[in-house]
């Protein structure tokens, strides 16, 4: 029988293979004691099975508190994990419960953090992916062979919609590829929904049918699910191409639910991500949370950037990008979005570390705060990833582009 197989990061004051074993009992048949029907036919049938188990380093005190088994010392392990695919049936929230569940809160660990999951193609394959991924975005802006160019709409939030819509006027006369809306900004009472898709799209649409280019602009409709669905009504009848979500705020199902639609690109925001990340023997790893969401349906997915104003050191923004980009599960990848304190000068670095133009590149106050304005933050922006493909470093893309000059005066070095 097919399995879904599961890998963790694990820390325990028992012998691991005791705290493995009270892992897989209680994340399928058994519980804390032997119940009546729990037959060796249905534990060979459901049971999760550990499959390997590879020692790491002993600690002297525990990552988080609450376990029971003896004051230490505590073991590190690396534990994988399967499950008979009969599990689950054609849903995410019972693979989620399985593969996380009540195991944070087992005693017989101190840490515990998910960091990837194999599915076996044919469940992948009940699950449709995302509808536009890569090739779809590019197709929908137009960009072939470079990053898409971004921005965000900074205020956050408190512009009206006429004065978010004379910011998106600036913004495509200067050939930006696409806008979002910040995560805080979604159906307020200074900026109502629909009013700042009429407005917004007015633009778009003007500037589509004059040069052929249609930006797209990422609608935030998170919301309670009725409104999502009616903002994502609106969004279409008014010829946009995308809508974001915060994902950890509305949900895998909900999320599911407006992806399943499949006329619009889902821009997934990851806002909150580091309460399921940051520590390091706790939640759930970049590779396994993208999965899950790639399977929901999502087509485009934060990943920070490199240098990045918040806690990610530059190696997991890396990994994250190349987790995106790889081709399973279903063989569709989902667009990185590359964000979190970026501009121009961290294109020579970024492509150095990963190789690919296959992004799509944010830049807030990179492109909102250039000295000379934000069409020359979009000039900027193109022709810093143009050094970079060129294999530039930051000092020499600076000593060929010499307008690149204001921009690294602004916002600093590369790091």
């Amino acid at each position: 029988m097919e399995r879904v197989i599961a890998h963790y990061l694990i820390e325990t004051p028992l012998p691991p293979e005791r705290a493995a074993a009270a892992l897989a009992g209680e994340q399928s048949s058994g519980t804390f004691v032997a119940v009546p029907g729990e037959t060796a036919d249905l534990k060979e049938r459901f049971a999760a099975r550990v499959e390997a188990i590879t020692p790491l380093e002993t600690v002297a005190v525990p990552s988080l508190p609450g376990a029971r088994g003896g004051p230490g010392p505590y073991h590190r392990a690396n534990l994988t994990i399967s499950w008979p695919v009969e599990n689950f049936g054609a849903s995410l929230p019972v693979l989620v419960s399985t593969l996380q569940g009540n195991l944070y809160e087992l005693a017989q660990f101190s840490g515990l953090k998910l960091l990837d999951f194999d599915l076996p193609a044919s469940f992948a394959a009940r699950f449709r992916g995302p509808q536009f991924g890569v090739p779809g975005c590019r197709r929908l802006t137009g960009v072939a062979d470079r990053p898409l160019i971004g921005t965000i709409i900074k205020p956050s939030i408190g512009l009206t919609p006429d004065q978010t819509a004379a910011l998106v006027q600036t913004l495509v006369t200067a050939g930006i590829d696409f806008i979002k809306d910040d995560e805080l900004m979604a159906d307020p009472p200074h900026s109502p929904f629909p009013a700042r898709v009429d407005a917004v799209m007015a633009v778009i649409n003007t500037h589509a049918e004059r040069t052929g280019k249609k930006v797209m602009y990422a609608f935030n409709l998170s919301d309670e699910s009725d409104a999502m669905l009616r903002h994502y009504d609106k969004i279409v009848a008014a010829g946009g191409t995308c809508a974001m979500i915060s994902l950890n705020s509305v949900g895998l199902s909900a999320a599911k639910k407006i992806c399943d639609r499949g006329v619009l690109a889902i821009h997934g925001h990851r806002n909150g991500w580091g309460m399921l990340n940051r520590h390091p023997l706790l939640g759930m790893d970049f590779p396994a949370y993208q999965k899950l969401w790639r399977l929901a349906g999502i087509d485009q997915l934060h990943v920070n950037g490199i240098a990045n104003k918040f806690w990610e050191p530059d190696d997991s923004v890396v990994r994250s990008i190349q987790s995106c980009l790889a081709p399973e599960p279903l063989g569709k990848p989902v667009l990185p979005v590359v964000s979190s304190g970026q501009w121009g000068g961290q294109a020579p670095e970024t492509w150095r570390r990963t190789r690919t133009t296959d992004l799509l590149y944010l830049a807030g106050g990179g492109i909102l705060a250039h000295p000379d304005g934000p069409a020359a933050g979009v000039r900027s922006l193109k022709l810093w990833w143009q050094a970079a493909v060129e294999g530039l470093t930051y000092e020499t893309a600076l000593a060929r582009h010499p307008a690149l000059a204001k921009s690294a005066a602004k916002f600093g070095g590369p790091s």
